[in-house]
Order: C-alpha cells, then structure tokens, then sequence
C-alpha cells in the first residue's frame, strides 16, 4: 500500500464572508416586544442585526460567502476537492449543504459533509480540513459556517430574538510547507446539553441564558490557553482574538482572563449579532476587510455553544 504524499502543515489562503441586506435595530425589535435598546445593549451588547429575506436560505448565504472566499484564495473551483459546510440550522436534513454548494460554485465531485457543532461548527471544520490537507485526503479544502437562526427563532421572545441573527463566512484552507493552523482544543460538556435546544420542527431555540454565561466566562479561557501552548504561542504574541460573537460580555470577560492585551478583541455582535457557526469567520473576514489585522498575524479563533461544544486553535491571517 502506497501512502499519499503528505503535507507538513496546512494554512488558510483566504476569508470571505455575507450579510443579509436587512438590518434589524433594537428600536425595530421595541416595537413587536417589551425591550428597548438600552436593555439589549446592557445585556448582549447587540445594537443590530442581520436578518435573511424570508426566500434566503443557508445553502444561499453559503455561495455568497463560499464564493468571496474562492476568489481572494486565488484558486479556482477545480481546485477545490473537500467542501464543509458548519451548520446547525438547516430547513431540510437532507441533502446536506456542502453538496448542494459545491454544485452551485462548480466544484466538481469534491468530498462534501456537514458539521453540527453549533457555535463551535467553524473551528470543528476548520479542524478537520486542516487534517484532511496534512493528512493527504484533501489538496484544498473549502470551509463555510452558514446560518439562519431567524428561522428558528420565536419573533417575539426577547430571550432569543434579540440574540440571533443570520450571515455566513468562509474560508480556503491550502497545504502550507509550515503549519499557518495550530493544533485544534476541542471538547463537550454533555451533561449541560439541555441548556440550548430545540425539541422538534415545531419548536423554537430555547436558550438558559444563566447557565450558558456561567459555564463560557468560567470553563473557556482554559481552553483559549490550552490552544496557544499547543501552537507554541504566549497570549502575548496574539494580534487578534477571535471568539464566538454569543454575547459582549461573555467576549469580553475570556479576553481579560486569557491576558492577550496587544490582541484585537473581535466585537462583531454589536452589528452582527450571534451568528453560531458564522459567526467568527464572519467577523474574521470583516476584521481583515477593515484593516484591523494584517497577513502573517497570529489569530486565536475560540467557537463554543450548544452540546455544549467548544473549540479553539491559533492560526495565522492569510
């Protein structure tokens, strides 16, 4: 048996991300519940959203975002033989995203698969690919996080609808002579799986927003650390760190106790909203857009939610 060529490391080439064109502010939210702006704000640190048109669906916002992603890589669709998609919020079951996205971008007979890991989706695909790539099983793997949680939302539950919000983001991962994506931390808390769910098709997200905020400001800046040892990074030497946008002050309070103080804090919810596995390629992709990190800096990317899942590795910005 003939081993395949092997690469010694992995690297993302390009970031590419979508919106929906209808924004929700908080005043819009105040007049369909009893909120108002300051109240959000104080508690999420939201002040818009994005919402998808009612005929816009995650296989929609995942060309957008997949197609930005391809094009700044520099590769074509024929390159392309692995696509993931990180969803949790699919209409349909089957068939999954990737295949239907691959088709829509030319890919021709890529492997395609979806992940579920809610809001820790992104980090688990961009694992994955990184190990296809290094492993042989992929030349160049296409890695999108796609969501539409307005759809499972119930539109007048301030507990939810305020939170959530849809978008998409995406990255290339490529073969790289030295590892530019550092050894993925990822792990479950099971036993608080009831925290975040949704029962059945009828039913919406429900969310015990105590109990998640707990768990995230007191279990996840260990995991942070965890993942900057393995890549061999101190805190310190982070330019950007980029964790699920779930919540203000569940970001802020991982950044103080992880001590990356050179680092930019991605505070993409403010305008974003919580986009589960969207949301840190999204935020990513708008950090590199603005300005805000620059090719060849070290990223910390930490995604967590619903499972309760979580996972986290250093990578550097394409």
């Amino acid at each position: 048996m003939r081993i395949p060529d092997v690469a010694p490391g992995a690297k993302v080439l390009a970031f590419g991300h979508y919106q929906p064109a209808t924004v929700v502010t908080n005043d819009d939210l105040a007049k369909v519940m009893d909120t108002n702006d300051e109240w959000i704000q104080s508690r999420v640190g939201i002040r818009e959203r994005r919402i998808a048109s009612e005929g816009e669906s995650v296989e929609d916002m995942a060309v957008q975002a997949g197609g930005k992603a391809l094009a700044a890589s520099g590769l074509s669709a024929a390159d392309v033989d692995l696509v993931i998609v990180a969803t949790c919020t699919l209409e349909t079951q089957i068939p999954n995203a990737a295949a239907v996205v691959a088709h829509r971008l030319g890919i021709q007979a890529p492997g395609a698969f979806d992940v579920n890991a809610a809001c820790a989706g992104f980090c688990y695909a961009l694992a994955t690919a990184s190990a296809a790539v290094r492993g042989g099983s992929a030349r160049n793997v296409l890695v999108i996080g796609s969501e539409k949680l307005s759809q499972w939302v119930d539109p007048t539950d301030r507990s939810t609808a305020v939170i959530f919000a849809d978008g998409a983001g995406a990255a290339v991962v490529a073969p790289a002579d030295t590892p530019g994506i550092g050894p993925v931390v990822w792990g479950s808390s099971g036993d608080k799986a009831d925290a975040i769910s949704i029962t059945d098709r009828n039913d919406h997200l429900h969310q015990e927003g105590q109990t998640v905020f707990r768990w995230a400001t007191t279990a996840l800046h260990p995991v942070a650390k965890e993942a900057c040892d393995r890549a061999g990074v101190d805190p310190s030497e982070l330019a950007a760190f980029v964790p699920h946008q779930a919540n203000l002050r569940i970001i802020e309070a991982i950044a103080r106790k992880l001590g990356a103080d050179k680092a930019v804090v991605a505070r993409d919810i403010v305008t974003a909203g919580n986009t589960s596995a969207a949301s840190i390629p999204l935020a990513l992709s708008r950090m590199i857009e603005r300005g805000e990190v620059r090719s060849g800096d070290l990223a910390l990317v930490l995604g967590f939610g619903a499972g309760l899942t979580y996972a986290g590795q250093v990578i550097e910005v394409p």
